[in-house]
């Protein structure tokens, strides 16, 4: 059976980002100073686990002194079914090239042209591989077998070990410590089963079969305890079989049963803040690594400070200015609260949940100890814009006005408009749930009318949403965009918008695609931006929403739990008005 796992160790830290002529991109790098090459990129591409411990272990700055106990940390490739199958009668049940072209790049793309990857399998699989690719080509094979009856002696880049932990450990040792970048094994079942979730997988590459295929052979699941999602990507559908690419990432040495069925998540604490015992995943592939979605904004955040117009402002700021940009965020995984900086998880939550319920009150989110409209509620900002006869915290018929009464007549924060003007949020809802392939589901804040009425005009103006194979995805139009400050809450807002509806619709999220007009960058952020473009990414947490709640107007803050938000600290920026 031809199934796919991977060893890896950990690339070399200068392989983050590249650059183009087209566009800077972000550059974080980790340089090797006055030390000899080979000890040089010895230290910088491998990584260790003793099998004592299970524990990492760090090279010192002086000589190099292998132990006999160190072994080689390894990631896992792998194409499984829904319920985990991988093959049936010692062969593949289906036939999808691309899943073969996805494993032949990863195993054997390097950083470093002077090295090689390795291959580890057992006997069946190495036999299941037609004998003209046999062995496989640019890697070193590393045969795991007690029998002493297959001839492979004249075989060049083939070696033989009689388990996981020898193949491990010899892959440590010179020379291969020097000339083995990262080891992928790739089955069979019995060694998947040994390696899957075990202490020296860093991370878990599979494509998952969402078609139903009938098999024999299984692999447990991964262990959501100690793996996160890094990366997902669009399902796929080819011979008439869907699946998609998912990478999975150690972010804990040990089970601790974060993330588990809906029915024992916590939804009194909206937010599990547990720390992951692993910081830097730059021992992923690059190919994997540069996927996560949190790349699109960084690189978005740098094109715009390295090459964006000075454009003038109402604030008296100045800005850089980039006209057109787009982001699109995979939601079926994992949710894309930006872990560059910490964001304020609970304000995204409360202030959605004000947009729903049409309220245009500052002063009831201020009471949840959420400030996100302080500035533009104030006294002194209603007073500058002509609104003085407002009360202080009147927003006027913004947003949630908007979703839920269109076209009613707006005159104070007080007075109850049950009834009157178009529920917009209510249409889309009923198209999706009886009409989804209508083209017109439609969510739009923009009233020309009423614009002059309100403290701010909308700048995320229109949302339009799309049913298919189940899933319910977003596109948002944003005419103008504070890229530092407002944006990471936005993305973090019409995802969530997003994954609501499609919990009360029976659906399940697929992508958020963020389209922006004038994609701006204040003068007095770029030096935070810039601070914040020095981190790296980490897994985006998971949302769990609760089951219980089925109605859109029924959901308080407790309702939703992020699991596993593990950011960079937070990085100051001042609200531009």
């Amino acid at each position: 059976m031809l199934i796919m796992l991977a060893v890896l160790l950990s690339s070399y830290r200068s392989c983050f980002f590249s650059s183009s002529s087209s566009s800077s991109s972000v550059l974080a790098s980790s340089q090797l100073f006055g030390v000899p090459n080979g000890i040089a990129k010895y230290r910088s591409c491998l990584r260790y686990s003793v099998t004592a411990s299970n524990s990492f272990v760090s090279l010192s700055t002086g000589d190099v002194n292998m132990q006999p106990d160190l072994q080689r940390t390894y990631q896992v490739v792998v194409a499984a079914t829904h319920d985990m199958g991988i093959g049936k009668d010692g062969k593949l049940p289906w036939r999808l090239p691309s899943d073969l072209k996805f494993f032949s790049k990863i195993t054997m793309t390097t950083s470093d042209p002077e090295t090689k990857n390795a291959v580890v399998m057992g006997r069946k699989t190495w036999e299941s591989i037609p004998l003209e690719y046999r062995p496989l080509p640019g890697r070193l094979n590393v045969l795991l077998t007690r029998s002493g009856s297959l001839d492979i002696a004249t075989a060049e880049n083939v070696v033989i070990c009689g388990s996981i932990p020898s193949a491990l450990e010899l892959l440590a040792r010179p020379p291969y410590c020097f000339s083995i970048e990262k080891v992928f094994i790739i089955g069979g079942g019995q060694i998947l089963r040994e390696v899957l979730n075990a202490p020296g997988c860093d991370a878990i590459h599979m494509t998952e079969i969402e078609s139903s295929i009938e098999c024999d052979t299984f692999i447990p699941p991964v262990d959501v305890s100690v793996f996160q999602p890094w990366y997902s990507s669009s399902p796929q559908v080819e011979n008439n079989i869907r699946y998609c690419f998912v990478t999975y990432v150690r972010v804990r040495k040990s089970a601790t049963a974060l993330v588990s069925s809906s029915s024992r998540v916590n939804y009194n604490s909206s937010l599990d803040s547990t720390k992951f015992n692993v910081e830097n995943f730059t021992f992923l592939p690059r190919m994997i690594f540069e996927k996560h979605d949190e790349f699109m904004y960084l690189r978005l955040v740098q094109d715009i400070i390295s090459s964006g117009n000075q454009k003038d402002d109402g604030t008296g700021t100045g800005s850089l200015s980039k006209f057109g940009c787009q982001m699109q965020f995979n939601l079926r995984k994992c949710f894309p609260l930006l872990t560059t900086k910490r964001l304020f998880w609970r304000g995204v939550v409360e202030k959605l949940l004000w947009f729903i319920s049409g309220s245009t009150n500052a002063k009831v989110l201020q009471e949840e100890d959420t400030h996100i409209w302080d500035a533009n509620a104030s006294r002194d900002y209603l007073d500058s814009i002509g609104l003085a006869d407002r009360d202080e915290g009147e927003l006027g018929p913004i947003y949630g006005f908007q979703w839920r009464h269109f076209g009613a007549r707006y005159t104070n924060m007080h007075a109850d408009y049950t009834g009157q003007g178009f529920d917009q949020l209510l249409d889309v809802i009923d198209k999706i749930r009886n009409k989804p392939d209508d083209r017109r589901i439609l969510l739009s804040a923009w009233n020309p009318s009423d614009l002059k009425l309100m403290a701010l005009p909308p700048c995320h103006m229109f949302a339009q949403f799309y049913v298919a194979h189940g899933e319910l995805s977003c596109q948002m139009y944003q005419w103008s965009a504070d890229i530092g400050l407002r944006v990471p809450f936005n993305i973090a807002s019409y995802a969530l918008l997003t994954c609501i509806i499609a919990h009360v619709c029976g659906l399940v999220p697929g992508d958020f695609i963020h389209v922006i007009g004038d994609a701006h960058v204040y003068k007095t952020h770029i030096r935070p931006l810039q601070e914040q473009l020095h981190k790296l990414p980490k897994p985006f947490p998971i949302l769990k929403v609760n089951p219980q709640k089925t109605d859109i107007d029924s959901f308080v803050a407790a309702d939703f739990k992020l699991i596993s938000y593990d950011p960079h600290q937070k990085v100051e920026m001042e609200i531009v008005v």
